[in-house]
């Protein structure tokens, strides 16, 4: 057992928000106990005690939406002309890049990122993998990764018609091989969901096959929304209907499924998003990355729908995205007042029902029970710091770089800023290695 003790431990739990000199002790891959330093050091004296220094003890951040595969384009140059639309920023660099990834870059463009994301207190994170010519196995390389650096995960491969009939049936296959794989192996680390890219690349004929499959093992998508206005136009011309209808009305959208971005939506979509029960997630950095606009948030939220917050691997760390969502819907609004209440609720409290939803136990709560995905956070407020204003603290005095240690399902991954058994230099090196080998290739 391992007994975290006086700290200042915000749980994120309503029924008990903050402890002043606090304890977490852990038992396993649990949380067993919380309460005052004193008491729990005095009823487990044989405890592994870590001092925690008066810093901040929180649970881990949560990723429902990131994108592995996008590490290697990091300082790449390419030879496109400069793109005007978001369909060309997919054609010139996503496309290219992940037509070129071997199942060795798979690993490795995974590898470097979940160590950034353990160094940034990012402890689960829903991953939306392409790699068009080595499809077969990607989604078991990811979780290899994941497994040897002991982030909680749950993955998809993404379905798409653009390489042509023969790659999208690996894709759903491939997909349902993970599925099928992670319900047997029925660990709460390992998870699984059907990826699509977006309704103008899925035809009726994928769309029909990947639902007979998805059902088939239990699943619900993870799928690309109405990002561009291209994928409205493509929808409304191909079937009549905007994305979120033609996704609504074929039964992909529910409560087992996550909707990114929702961008260009109608008032009666927004509806459908509620009715359906589906988690949408929102990309503000990435969204203002490839100008496409701004998702309608303060209206979904005010309407009921389930929104998180990710980074669609624009970034590692979750309080840059948590930053830029609370300044953005100012800025679109042009209405200083606005964006206070939805991006916590989406980071603290939204994230933790859309991962819960795909897990047996519980994650992004620290309580008697919980998996025990726990972040010792350095950082000392110049004013009073409480359950009260906890968040307004993290927003304009936080980062990732303060995690110092973080734990996940028990297990101690960095400690004091100290990665475990996890040699970063040899994996960057060779990620460095692989990287420049793809970008002769491109």
């Amino acid at each position: 057992m391992i007994l975290i003790g006086n700290g200042r431990v915000f749980t994120r739990d309503e029924n008990n928000p903050y402890i002043e000199n606090g304890a977490v002790l852990i038992d396993g891959k649990v949380i067993k106990e919380i309460g005052k330093t004193e008491d729990l050091k005095a009823k487990y004296p044989d405890a592994e005690y870590k001092d925690a220094k008066g810093r901040l003890v929180m649970p881990g951040f949560i990723n429902p939406h990131m994108h592995y595969y996008s590490t290697f384009a990091r300082g790449m140059f390419l030879d496109n002309p400069p793109a005007t639309m978001f369909s060309d920023v997919l054609k010139g660099l996503w496309w290219r890049l992940d037509r070129t990834l071997s199942l060795e870059d798979v690993y490795y463009s995974a590898a470097m990122p979940m160590i950034e994301q353990i160094k940034s207190g990012v402890t689960t994170v829903v991953d939306h993998h392409a790699s068009a010519y080595a499809v077969e196995g990607s989604l078991f390389k990811i979780a290899d990764a994941a497994r040897e650096f002991g982030i909680r995960s749950n993955l998809c491969y993404e379905i798409s018609d653009r390489d042509g009939e023969a790659i999208a049936r690996a894709g759903i296959k491939e997909n349902a091989d993970f599925v099928k794989y992670t319900n047997e192996q029925k660990d709460d680390m390992l998870k699984g969901l059907f990826g699509f890219h977006a309704s103008m690349t899925i035809s009726d004929k994928t769309l029909d096959e990947s639902l007979a499959a998805a059902a088939a093992v239990n699943a619900g998508f993870h799928v690309h929304c109405a990002e561009g206005i291209e994928d409205v136009a493509d929808s409304l011309a191909k079937y009549n209907q905007r994305v979120i209808e033609r996704w609504y009305k074929r039964g992909v959208l529910n409560e087992k499924s996550i909707a990114v971005h929702c961008i260009h939506l109608s008032s009666d979509e927004i509806d459908m998003l509620k009715e359906s029960n589906v988690a949408v997630v929102h990309n503000p950095e990435s969204n203002m990355g490839n100008a496409v606009g701004i998702a309608p948030i303060l209206e979904m939220m005010k309407r009921g729908v389930l929104v998180g917050l990710g980074t669609d691997g624009y970034t590692a760390d979750m309080t840059e995205s948590y930053k830029v969502a609370n300044i953005i819907h100012k800025h679109e609004n042009k209405l200083p007042s606005v964006g206070w209440v939805e991006p916590p609720q989406m980071l603290f409290d939204n994230n933790k029902k859309i991962v819960n939803r795909f897990l047996e136990g519980t994650t992004g709560i620290l309580k008697e029970g919980a998996y025990a995905d726990v972040i010792i956070v350095d950082y000392k407020g110049p004013t009073p710091l409480n359950e009260t204003n906890l968040n307004g603290h993290i927003l304009f005095g936080v980062t990732g770089r303060n995690v110092d240690t973080t734990i996940i399902n028990g297990r101690v991954v960095m400690d004091e800023r100290r990665l475990v058994d996890i040699d970063e230099e040899r994996i960057a090196a060779k990620s460095v290695e692989l990287a420049q080998k793809l970008w002769n290739r491109i």
